[in-house]
């Protein structure tokens, strides 16, 4: 089958109007996905790319404890 441009928009959903929101970390207010300042408390939305942030603490040593639990696994069962 030959694809074309115009056969694939025929198929792809999009809808221009939609936004997305995300929530202010200072404020708690929903602000467009792009804004650099929120409107409401005029504080910058820093977007974290550490995948660590907002993690519970049980939830990175559980991580943890499953990484040395298959390297002693892979070192020690022979």
């Amino acid at each position: 089958m030959n694809w074309e441009d115009d056969d694939y928009e025929d198929y792809v959903e999009t809808d221009p109007d939609e936004t997305f929101s995300v929530t202010c970390p200072n404020c708690g207010a929903d602000v467009y996905e792009d804004c650099e300042m929120c409107p409401i408390c005029h504080e910058y939305i820093i977007r974290s790319t550490n995948p660590l942030v907002g993690k519970p603490d049980w939830y990175i040593w559980t991580a943890l404890l499953g990484i040395l639990a298959v390297i002693f696994a892979m070192l020690f069962v022979i």
